[in-house]
């Protein structure tokens, strides 16, 4: 698929249902996320409009059509992880392997330094074997873009009467040299 015509920009909440088009397929079809079933569309809308309060959230669009999008949220829930966020991406199958993940996550990144957050966070669900449900490409992902690999839970989620590890990779941004205020997202512009 060609970059020709991709536009990055922020998510509105009367995306929701499109994103939640290519959500929901991957809840049905994959192991990449351990929900079980999709959210409702008020669920997934309130989700957003939660995160778009402290975080980015970004679709990529071509010709017009949203293609996939990407979100940071708060780091394991605590307000002293300010300063790091856990990242999120999901791709319309016809949009993978084609460059529009790594446009999303570069927009990401520098937002998220603008809002001082310099520690990145992906937690991505791994299989023990490749299968029709799960391969390492998320995991490819993320080590091409710079993150590492630091930790491995062990058979820690359960699909399609299948066991799949997960993983959590690691970007660090930048170092602070002094300590910044985090920026609420919704306070940027």
């Amino acid at each position: 698929m060609s970059m020709n015509n991709i536009t990055i920009r922020p998510a509105y909440l009367s995306d929701a249902e499109k994103l939640l088009n290519i959500y929901s397929p991957y809840v049905l079809h994959t192991a990449i996320t351990f929900n079980l079933t999709p959210p409702s569309p008020d669920e997934f809308r309130a989700k957003m409009e939660q995160t778009m309060q402290n975080y980015p959230y970004l679709v990529a669009e071509q010709n017009g059509e949203i293609v996939g999008y990407s979100y940071a949220s708060l780091f394991v829930g605590r307000d002293a992880y300010n300063h790091s966020a856990e990242m999120s991406i999901y791709l319309d199958k016809s949009h993978t392997h084609c460059g529009t993940g790594r446009l999303l996550y570069e927009n990401m990144e520098k937002i998220l330094l603008s809002q001082n957050v310099f520690n990145l966070y992906a937690c991505v669900a791994a299989p023990i074997v490749e299968d029709e449900y799960l391969t390492n490409n998320s995991i490819d992902f993320h080590l091409h873009m710079g993150y590492s690999l630091i930790g491995t839970f062990t058979r820690c989620g359960r699909k399609f009467d299948r066991w799949y590890n997960m993983v959590w990779l690691e970007k660090i941004l930048a170092s602070p040299q002094t300590p910044e205020a985090f920026i609420p997202y919704a306070n940027l512009y």
